[in-house]
């Protein structure tokens, strides 16, 4: 058609294809094709036992029987992996994005996004495995200024409170899920966003005593 232009050189097309199952996100213009991102799927987990656990031992050690922060720390750090877990109506009300420790990696990078190091060790900057007790509302240098104490109940974790491992939040932490890209990385505390941290602290201030669980699935 006469009066139509086509404008080729510049233009960006974007586009998705299958590979191996996983989705692909693709640029084209008329000289290259060029992979941006894979996206692969995100792999569901079946945490039932941990819930059953964790239901018992809040039962046994006189904790909270109404809700449960389950953190998992075996999938990929771009992705939501802190639950909140209600245990009357048997399901994950909520889950947010959290932070692990960098341990020899720098401060603040992305690098063991999927791989994580595991420490109860001084200055190791590493994240701890384990239950722990929620205690006292204290105030952060971090965040919204809010953080919670963190008590850990396992061998595992044993150096939390001298460590001052707690919980609170992190400007640099995103609200969604950003992944293949990971989280930036602290010295071992469970960071999360600050839209977050003021949906968790509405919670924490009506429920004493909250069971928190660390795992690598």
């Amino acid at each position: 058609m006469k009066n139509m232009i086509f404008v080729i050189g510049m233009a960006l097309i974007l586009s998705c294809c299958q590979k191996d199952n996983k989705e692909i996100l693709v640029s084209k213009n008329e000289n290259k094709t060029e992979i941006i991102a894979e996206q692969t799927p995100r792999i569901e987990i079946d945490y039932g036992k941990y819930y059953a656990e964790a239901k018992g031992y809040a039962l046994q050690n006189n904790l909270n029987t109404d809700k449960f922060i389950l953190i998992d720390l075996g999938l990929h750090s771009g992705y939501k992996r802190f639950f909140v877990y209600d245990f009357k109506e048997n399901t994950i009300s909520k889950s947010y994005m959290v932070s692990h420790g960098c341990g020899d990696n720098p401060w603040g990078g992305t690098y063991s996004k999927d791989k994580p190091k595991i420490s109860n060790e001084f200055d190791s900057h590493c994240s701890s495995l384990g239950k722990y007790v929620i205690l006292d509302r204290g105030v952060s240098q971090w965040g919204i200024k809010v953080n919670y104490v963190l008590q850990g109940k396992e061998k595992s974790n044993s150096n939390a409170r001298k460590r001052a491992i707690v919980l609170h939040s992190w400007e640099a932490v995103p609200k969604d899920e950003v992944y293949p890209y990971g989280t930036p990385e602290g010295w071992g505390c469970p960071a999360v966003s600050n839209e977050s941290m003021k949906e968790i602290d509405e919670l924490l201030k009506t429920n004493k005593n909250v069971l928190m669980w660390i795992i690598k699935s």
